[in-house]
């Protein structure tokens, strides 16, 4: 027989292990959100999945012949369309997760008005989804490694380190802009305007090196840093970066998911009373 999960609104939670708790127990739903999310997104889609992969590679032919072909940039030692192609997925994959995160849980709640469900569910559940469209989007930069000569180095096989970090990191980051989103929906907004930002001041098109060294502190504490760096070392330079990259990576993931849990659990009631 198998025992009725009950939520008591008078127990004692303690940060991060009472939520992990609550997702565990409700891990079948879980997966249900994650074939939901992926089916909403694709429905009404002619090539469906492929889109995937084929929207990533228009948006970097375009930027390739502009950036290497106009300002003539150059990444020496390593092809600049596997460098432009590796850093233009990695922060799509944040940019879409955190805005999928945030909205999944806005848009649930008339779900939360009607029954207990961690509200946590909806947003790990977008992030786990945007990880998936992310791994399918690898695929054509598999190809272009391949017809560029770089190769698939055996490192690749430990690119889910810093996918699972980054499910963290945008899980987090969603509840921190669904948290403000009760009150101030316009976050949304300046949620975008943040986000190309974060992605102008990551090395996605240029090398760090050119960056002044009077601005370089800018690009040195951008989160999506070190994980650009942890990816782009295991997914073709056949490199463990230092382990303060790692130490960086996992540092800024626990602090999003820790701070975004805590605060949007004191506002998530509102979500119900006020949307």
């Amino acid at each position: 027989m198998s025992s009725a999960v009950t939520y008591d609104s008078t127990e004692r939670r303690t940060a991060l292990v009472s939520e992990f708790r609550d997702i565990w127990s409700r891990r079948g739903l879980l997966g249900l959100l994650v074939v939901r999310n992926l089916t909403i997104r694709y429905k009404r889609s002619l090539l469906g999945v492929w889109w995937t992969a084929l929207n990533p590679l228009l948006t970097v032919a375009i930027m390739f012949l502009v950036f290497s072909r106009v300002f003539r940039l150059a990444t020496p030692g390593q092809p600049y369309v596997v460098y432009l192609l590796s850093g233009v997925l990695l922060v799509s994959f944040f940019s879409q997760g955190v805005t999928q995160c945030a909205f999944s849980i806005i848009g649930s709640s008339g779900v939360l008005k009607k029954l207990y469900v961690p509200p946590e569910l909806f947003s790990l559940s977008a992030g786990l989804a945007a990880a998936i469209t992310f791994g399918i989007s690898l695929i054509p930069l598999l190809i272009v490694q391949l017809v560029v000569g770089v190769g698939v180095p055996w490192t690749f096989m430990l690119t889910p380190i810093p996918i699972v970090f980054m499910v963290i990191f945008i899980t987090g980051i969603g509840l921190l802009v669904a948290a403000a989103a009760v009150y101030f929906y316009d976050i949304f907004e300046i949620a975008n305007v943040a986000l190309q930002l974060i992605a102008y001041l990551t090395p996605t098109f240029y090398p760090a090196s050119i960056v002044p060294v009077h601005l370089r502190w800018a690009v040195d504490i951008n989160p999506l840093f070190s994980f650009l760096q942890v990816f782009r070392g295991l997914a073709y330079q056949q490199h463990i970066v230092s382990w303060h990259w790692y130490a960086g990576m996992g540092a800024y993931s626990l602090a999003a998911l820790l701070v975004g849990t805590r605060l949007f659990r004191r506002s998530w009631k509102n979500l119900v009373v006020l949307l």
